[in-house]
């Protein structure tokens, strides 16, 4: 079942038409052209809310993504580098995102950094492929998790923001948030 905020979320994300990988010649290049087109409008309704929250770009092929996601808690900006390649059974699978500052911080996150979207944005895009794309990985799967994850880290101590961080000593298990 799909809650309220997940069914306003999607509605402002249009779908994707194109069932295609960067690696499909012809094909990928509509599927790209249509995820390009799909996060410039993620991007402008996320503006026009004043919720704007990443910056992302990708190679000429749009196989490796990488950018920055920032979120605010108790008025401090905490950013973080992003990365993601585009699976190869892409648009069928997701893409798993990785957060390398994270890695090892958070057991809602397997080995490299990568994010844990298994339990609940992994059905949703299975159910919706190959209509799901970029920006829905990023603001059904992403987003939530970061709002869940990084709230958490923080209180442990596990994320300091960069403001707040002394200097550290070699073996220092913290992340500073740039």
């Amino acid at each position: 079942m799909v809650d309220e905020v997940t069914k306003k979320t999607l509605s402002n994300i249009p779908l994707l038409k194109t069932k295609a990988s960067p690696r499909d010649g012809e094909q990928g290049r509509q599927r790209l052209k249509e995820e390009l087109q799909v996060l410039i409008q993620y991007v402008k309704n996320n503006k026009d809310a004043d919720s704007d929250w990443f910056q992302l770009e990708s190679n000429e092929e749009g196989t490796r993504w990488w950018g920055k996601v920032w979120t605010i808690q108790d008025m401090l900006r905490y950013e973080f580098d992003i990365e993601f390649d585009i699976p190869v059974i892409y648009s069928m699978a997701a893409p798993e995102i990785t957060i390398p500052d994270l890695d090892g911080k958070t057991a809602k996150m397997y080995r490299g950094g990568k994010i844990c979207m298994t339990d609940h944005f992994q059905p949703l895009w299975t159910r919706n492929a190959p209509r799901f794309g970029i920006a829905h990985a990023l603001a059904l799967g992403l987003a939530p998790w970061l709002a869940v994850e990084i709230p958490d880290l923080i209180a442990r101590g596990l994320v300091v923001h960069k403001e707040r961080t002394a200097p550290t000593t070699t073996g220092d298990n913290t992340a500073s948030a740039k």
